[in-house]
């Protein structure tokens, strides 16, 4: 067995993006209680194969049209007969091994889910019952997924803020050095940060904006918890080269600096790009960050300075661990404190004032080219900015500068929670329409949706008709609802035609592509 060694922060090399897992655990909650073997698994990966939430390479083409437009990483559309269960794992065999499981899908299981087990959010070991802690079980109950008797899978985002909620709690307690990584380096991630950034903004040299992305790499690679010392090294920094070092002083200050030579080898771009940009996932993901200058800068979101202040006051010093089950046992239990401190919310007037902060930074080109990044897909993001924010709110903040770039004269009110800067921390909670425009004294509602398929049928058409009820009482009887998503269903088609002649209520359905269209050749939101 290696020795434990000082490594650069990396969360997991399985699961980059966190916003997978709580897809995962809704899944492995149905199996809560049983004794984890071999055989069980075998049988909980292939649970999330049948969801589509793993997906092998070899496929049959029954297998294909059940995921189609269905993203990786997501909810398939129908789900698999055991058959194609079995199919999948006889023709998908896995050469993977972890330590305590059998070579191949049990290992694949304890790969999938190690990450939710270092959190704190669902504890297994071979021979032993799987349990979920109540933090984990809130994050596997941020989706209701139900499906039909044709196997049409059906999602919905109940209480988006759970996940918010669960990763504030497990990263304001996840230690570099614990005994499921066994790494030397001695901090708390979060902590180093806000320690850090406090103090940068307390020094008037800096303009109270934060720490630069070229900087991330020294907290990535730092060894102790020492804010200070690192405050310092932070401030020398910028004495030599103000915000711009290259990457070659980045890289030396890490590997030949911090690291004392001793980590040979060394991927550039990994400590530039891609360590950074998952380190900044994981911090923003807990609420308590915000971006800014364009993104060339990581922050303090002032909405959160209560919730901050107290998470510093109460996680700044640590207990330590030998024990796997000891230290499980200390990110499980829950400080419901954390959750009783009441961020400030952002008012209506504040939200509109924030979203043309944002309309000045972000061109129309811009906008333009994410919005077909989220039409197609297949491409992802690389914005310094909007690559952090999930598709789905990252559809409802684009779609809302969209219409306040092309026609500047509309009144537009965004639902989404976002941070001191106005960037998007989660979707419009599901009881609310997402974005809320006024046009002379007429009104329209604007729902969007990553949904394709069968799920925007089920799960879309009957809220918005909701919301667009709900709409009209609060402005105006003379509204309508724009309604956008990647593509338009035939069926969400038909429901919306049967709303029309039912209700009398105008719903007019768009795909990104041509609402981008018709923002570029129309004079007016309303359409009459």
């Amino acid at each position: 067995m290696a020795k434990p060694s000082f490594k650069p922060l990396l969360f997991t090399t399985t699961m980059r993006n966190p916003q997978r897992i709580k897809a995962m655990l809704w899944v492995l909650k149905k199996f809560n209680g049983q004794i984890l073997d071999n055989a069980l698994a075998i049988r909980i990966v292939g649970e999330t194969i049948r969801y589509g939430l793993y997906r092998p390479t070899k496929k049959s083409e029954s297998i294909k049209a059940k995921w189609l437009n269905a993203p990786m990483g997501e909810f398939g559309n129908e789900l698999l007969s055991d058959s194609e269960v079995s199919f999948m794992i006889a023709n998908n065999p896995q050469e993977h091994k972890e330590a305590g499981f059998e070579r191949g899908y049990p290992s694949r299981f304890a790969t999938i889910f190690d990450f939710a087990k270092e959190l704190g959010f669902v504890y297994f070991t071979p021979g032993e019952p799987i349990v979920f802690s109540s933090i984990g079980d809130k994050l596997a109950s941020v989706f209701d997924v139900s499906v039909s008797e044709d196997g049409g899978i059906s999602v919905e985002e109940v209480h988006p803020e759970y996940e918010q909620q669960a990763f504030l709690h497990a990263m304001c307690k996840s230690q570099r050095s614990n005994p499921f990584v066994k790494v030397l380096n001695d901090n708390v991630p979060l902590i180093l940060l806000l320690q850090v950034l406090k103090k940068i903004n307390a020094d008037s040299r800096w303009n109270g904006k934060g720490v630069t992305r070229r900087e991330l790499p020294l907290f990535i690679f730092w060894k102790n918890n020492d804010a200070e010392a690192l405050y310092q090294r932070i401030c020398k920094l910028r004495e030599e080269y103000r915000y711009n070092p290259s990457d070659e002083v980045i890289i030396d200050i890490c590997r030949n600096e911090i690291m004392e030579g001793q980590m040979k080898k060394f991927d550039p771009a990994s400590v530039i790009t891609e360590y950074p940009d998952e380190y900044i996932r994981k911090m923003r993901i807990t609420g308590l960050i915000s971006l800014r200058g364009a993104g060339r800068f990581i922050d303090l979101n002032h909405n959160e300075d209560d919730r901050i202040n107290y998470v510093l006051e109460n996680y700044s010093t640590y207990p330590k661990f030998s024990s796997e089950r000891d230290y499980f046992n200390y990110m499980a239990k829950v400080d419901e404190n954390l959750f009783a401190i009441e961020p400030i919310h952002v008012s209506p007037s504040q939200s509109e004032d924030l979203l043309n902060t944002w309309v000045k930074e972000i061109s129309w080109p811009t906008i333009k080219k994410e919005l077909e990044i989220l039409a197609k897909r297949s491409r992802t993001s690389d914005h310094e900015v909007l690559k952090f924010i999930p598709a789905p709110a990252r559809l409802e903040f684009l779609s809302a500068l969209a219409i306040k770039s092309k026609l500047p004269n509309v009144r537009v009110i965004p639902n989404y929670a976002c941070d001191d800067t106005g960037l998007p921390t989660s979707t419009a909670g599901g009881g609310i329409g997402d974005i809320e425009c006024i046009e002379n004294a007429n009104g329209i509602l604007v729902e969007v949706t990553m949904a394709e398929g069968r799920q925007q049928t089920m799960m879309e058409i009957w809220p918005v008709s909701r919301h667009l009820r709900e709409f009209k009482d609060k402005y105006t009887a003379n509204s309508q609802c724009v309604f956008i998503a990647p593509s338009i269903f035939t069926d969400s088609q038909m429901q919306i035609n049967y709303v029309r002649d039912t209700e009398g209520s105008v719903i007019r359905p768009y795909k990104i592509p041509d609402f981008i269209e018709y923002l570029e050749t129309s004079v007016n939101l309303y359409s009459a």
